[in-house]
């Protein structure tokens, strides 16, 4: 898993990535998402990203349907929000984040 730091540093280990397996990928391999014996993706790649008041969790997973981009924000107050997007749209949402980056 990488990490990428803005701001203050924060993790909080009481709350798992958003893979649910708490672990990481690399050497030992993919994790399994959805906990128990039900297996809905296979995690790929995750990058956790700590921005000032919250962290964000940006996880590449693969489905029976292909691959696909989590991305989660988790608030100091615990609050969770999700996305989730097919792999062949990443060009299309990088696009409009630089976009959105010439307007800053």
């Amino acid at each position: 898993m990488s990490e990428l730091t803005g701001g203050a540093q924060h993790h909080d280990d009481s709350m798992p990535s958003p893979s649910h397996g708490g672990g990481h990928g690399g050497p030992r391999g993919p994790r399994q998402g959805g906990g128990g014996n039900r297996s809905f993706a296979d995690d790929l790649h995750s990058v956790t990203i700590h921005a000032r008041q919250r962290t964000f969790y940006i996880d590449l997973k693969q489905s029976g349907n292909g691959k696909f981009l989590k991305i989660s924000e988790k608030s100091r107050g615990g609050q969770k929000t999700t996305i989730m997007f097919d792999s062949e749209d990443l060009d299309k949402m990088i696009e409009a984040l630089t976009e959105m980056k010439t307007r800053l």
